[in-house]
Formats: C-alpha cells, sequence, structure tokens
C-alpha cells in the first residue's frame, strides 16, 4: 500500500576492511613501543648495575658474603645431626644471617650485640614475670597482659632517648618483640624454659656466622672509611679554596667551576661522618688503629672543616656575584690574594697528609706560619690600597659610568666608585676568616695526633728536600708598587 509521507532514506556506510587493518597496526605499534620502552628501561637498570659493580666492587663481595653465610647457616636444616640439636628453631638463626649481617663490621657487630643482648634480656626478664604471674593463679592473663604494656611502653619511650636511639634502637626493637613473643607463648606453652633457651642458642648461632663471615672475608670496616673520608675531604676544601681564588683572578671566558664543587662534599657529609664514628666504636683493634681510638675526634675535624666550608661558599658566592670589582683593583691585590690562598691549601694539603699517613710531620707548624705571613701582607697591602685613590682607565670609567650614570662618555682616569670596594672588603675577610678557620682545624688534627699516638717526623733541610722559603717583603713591596 503506497505511503502518503515523504519517504526518507538512511546510508549506511559499511566498515571497510582497510579501516580495521589501519586500527589493529595502530594497536601494534603501540604495544611494539610499550614493549621497546620495557625494554629499554630493563637494559638501563643493568647497565647502571653493572657501573655500580665495576665502580664499588666491595658491594658485589657484600653480596656474595650474605650468600656465604646462608648456605652456612642452611647446614642446621640440610644435616641432619644438626637439625636434631636445635630442632625446628633454626629458623631464627636464618631470620638472623637476613636481618643482621650488614655492609660493614661494625653495623655487624652492632646489631649482633644488641640482638644477642636483648633477646637474652627479654627472655629472662619474661620467664620471670612469667613466674610472678602464676603466683596470683586466675589473675595470670592479667598480670602478663600489664607487664606487657608497662615494659613496652618504657622500651619504645627509651627510643627517643639520643644516646640510646644511636646506639641501641635495634636492641629496643628485638628487646620489645622478645619479651611480648615470651609472655604471651608462656601462657600456652608448659616449656617455657626450653623455648627460651633455644631461642637465645639459635640466635647467637646466627650471629656468629654473621661476625665471621664479616671479619674473615674481605672485611669493610667503618673505621677506615672514616679515615678516608675525613683526609679526602681535606683535599676538596683545599682544591676547592685555591681554585676558587684562581678562578677569580682570571678572564671571565676562562672560568671553571669544577674544582670549586668539593666544598659541597664537605658540607654534606656530616650524617655519614656520625653513623661511620658511630659503628666504628664497636670495631676491634685493625690495620693501624689500635684498641680506643680516638674516633669522636674525626667528628671534631669534621665540623671545623664545615665551617671553614661555609665560609668558601661565602666567597664562591661573592665572586660570582653581579656587582664585581674594577679590573685595576684586582690587579693591585692579584698576587697577596693568591698567596694567601696558595698557604692556606698548602697548610690543608699538609693535614690531610698527615691524616692519610698517620704522620705529624713538622712542616705543618712551618706552612702554618707561612699562611700567617701571608695574612699580614694580605692586611697591610689592603690598608695601603685604602689610604691612597686609585684611578680607573678611561675606558673602565666609560663603562663604569654607563652603568651607574646617564651614560656620558669620560676623557680621563676617575676614582674608583665606594660601591666598587664593598666586594673586595668582603672577599678580604673572607680570606681571612678562612685562615683562622684553617687554624681551627690545624689544631683539632694536632689533638687527634695526639691522642691516637701519631708517628712524628722531624723533617730536615736536606740536598734536594727542602723547605720552600717564603719572601715576605717581596709580596708587600710588588703589591705596593702596583698601587
Amino acid at each position: 500500500m503506497p505511503s502518503n509521507g515523504p519517504e526518507w532514506n538512511v546510508n549506511v556506510a559499511a566498515v571497510s576492511p582497510q579501516v580495521e587493518l589501519g586500527v589493529a597496526k595502530r594497536i601494534f605499534r603501540q604495544l611494539q613501543g610499550q614493549i621497546f620502552e620495557c625494554w629499554m628501561k630493563i637494559r638501563t637498570f643493568f647497565n647502571k648495575a653493572r657501573n655500580i659493580a665495576a665502580n664499588e666492587p666491595k658491594k658485589v663481595i657484600h653480596g656474595l658474603k650474605v650468600g656465604m653465610a646462608l648456605s652456612l647457616v642452611s647446614l642446621f636444616y640440610y644435616m641432619r645431626p644438626l637439625y636434631d640439636g636445635v630442632g625446628g628453631n633454626a629458623m631464627w638463626a636464618v631470620m638472623t644471617v637476613v636481618v643482621a649481617l650488614e655492609y660493614s663490621v661494625g653495623a655487624t657487630i652492632a646489631k649482633s650485640f644488641n640482638r644477642v643482648t636483648a633477646t637474652f634480656l627479654a627472655g629472662s626478664i619474661g620467664i620471670g614475670v612469667h613466674w610472678i604471674a602464676n603466683q596470683f593463679g586466675e589473675l595470670e592473663p592479667v598480670v602478663l597482659e600489664a607487664s606487657i604494656s608497662i615494659l613496652a611502653a618504657a622500651a619504645t619511650f627509651s627510643r627517643f632517648i639520643p644516646s640510646v636511639r644511636a646506639r641501641f634502637d635495634y636492641g629496643v626493637m628485638i628487646f620489645i618483640l622478645t619479651f611480648s613473643f615470651v609472655s604471651m607463648s608462656g601462657y600456652r606453652v608448659d616449656k617455657l624454659l626450653e623455648l627460651a633457651r633455644n631461642r637465645v642458642s639459635t640466635i647467637a648461632i646466627g650471629t656468629s656466622i654473621c661476625i665471621l663471615t664479616s671479619m674473615l672475608f674481605y672485611p669493610v670496616w667503618a673505621g677506615k672509611e672514616l679515615h678516608n673520608l675525613i683526609y679526602h675531604n681535606l683535599e676538596k676544601l683545599a682544591d676547592s679554596l685555591d681554585g676558587c681564588v684562581r678562578d677569580y683572578f682570571k678572564d671571565n671566558e676562562e672560568r671553571f667551576s669544577r674544582k670549586q664543587e668539593g666544598y659541597k662534599c664537605v658540607l654534606n657529609s656530616k650524617a655519614t661522618e656520625e653513623a661511620m664514628a658511630n659503628l666504628a666504636g664497636w670495631e676491634p683493634a685493625h690495620g693501624r688503629f689500635k684498641f680506643r681510638h680516638p674516633w669522636k675526634q674525626y667528628l671534631k675535624i669534621g665540623a671545623s672543616m664545615r665551617s671553614c666550608a661555609y665560609c668558601i661558599e661565602t666567597l664562591n658566592g661573592c665572586i660570582n656575584s653581579e656587582v664585581q670589582t674594577p679590573e685595576v683593583l684586582k690587579k693591585h691585590l692579584k698576587e697577596v690574594c693568591m698567596t694567601l690562598s696558595s698557604c692556606s691549601s698548602n697548610v690543608l694539603k699538609e693535614l690531610a697528609m698527615t691524616m692519610q699517613t698517620m704522620t705529624k710531620s713538622t712542616k705543618t707548624e712551618f706552612f702554618v706560619q707561612e699562611m700567617n705571613f701571608a695574612v699580614q701582607s694580605f692586611q697591610n697591602v689592603f690598608k695601603e690600597l685604602l689610604k691612597q685613590p686609585v684611578l680607573l682607565p678611561v675606558a673602565e670609567a666609560d663603562e663604569q659610568n654607563s652603568r651607574t650614570c646617564k651614560g656620558e662618555m669620560s676623557q680621563k682616569p676617575q676614582i674608583v666608585p665606594i660601591m666598587g670596594i664593598f666586594p673586595l672588603a668582603t672577599m678580604a675577610s673572607l680570606l681571612t676568616e678562612i685562615a683562622e678557620q684553617v687554624e681551627g682545624i690545624v689544631a683539632e688534627v694536632d689533638e687527634m695526633a695526639a691522642q691516637a699516638e701519631f708517628y712524628v717526623v722531624n723533617y730536615k733541610e736536606k740536598k734536594g728536600n727542602k723547605l720552600p722559603k717564603f719572601n715576605q717583603d717581596h709580596v708587600i713591596l710588588t703589591s705596593l708598587q702596583r698601587v
């Protein structure tokens, strides 16, 4: 039957096979890109691991030591006589090896001592509390709950005490764990004394394996690492000071800042020094380090070095500031400034050699006197420079006017403005302060040499082995002639 209304024709486009193929290609390419990206991340990870292993082989050796220790402790499971001796409690020895074997000998001994001591104390107190609770009959669970609450609260609070947290934090956690375990187990287990004895014996086995493995196979001593860190920081501090002043008196195009960054390592090493000094106190005598070596003195040396590093950081900021000293003033003070920085750097390098070789040389006293002479020379030249006006050349005067005034050009030299003196005065005070800080480092190193009984070497003048002579008058007269 024909319709009277308008007819509507709807054209439905068919999905082309080429469109479906294009979507499949796009999905395949995305999947291919994700697989390639994942492969590149894996490759980057293994490259980083290879670089770490090549740069620090001690870390690879530490991994091998952990594997060897676990192999030894697993013999208590695989060998029937050993397994019959400890029974199922051998798992505590495995757990002890996993958590107690650290990178350095000091860290391993500290954790092992904390674990054994805390386990013994907690087990003893737990057995005593269990005996007391038995005397109360039906109130035994109440007494056990109260004892756990009180001792756990007291032990947790003790972790906030700085001295306890620094040396016994791990032991306190083990004490809480072991006491709670013994107290709760004693309510259901009849042979509580045997349980505590097996727990202590297996932990003693695990800690013994950890200590022997750490000390006998390529040991890493925290004390030696701290010693190396201190004298390396002294060398970096000397290079930073010398490089900072040398770069200042070079042309802008010739400046570089590689050696100037060494002081940042000194500023960022406080936490590492404190951790290493704490661990070194647990280690026995080894190598050149005797029993009761003054490890805390290293922290005082590090604090003195950081005070000097802060001055060098300020000096570096002053040198790189926008307000610069006119070149004519730099030329007048170039020799005395570089002489002072060189003398201070020589003192730091000699102190680094003293710490590295653990021998005290009489050259240190000479270098300190040389540095004091350089400070006096620098102050004399600077005072003479301030007494009389210094004229700027025409080119520098025009440049100064273009910066500060209305761009007027001059046809004759002008006196150095007062703003040009401020950066130089700041640098002068900083160089003097750095020399004083270096003397503080010398005092701390001398104290270290006295406490550790460094071997004293009397430096005698021999042919081909003479001390350099410092001509103070030559430096003063040369600088004054330039003024």
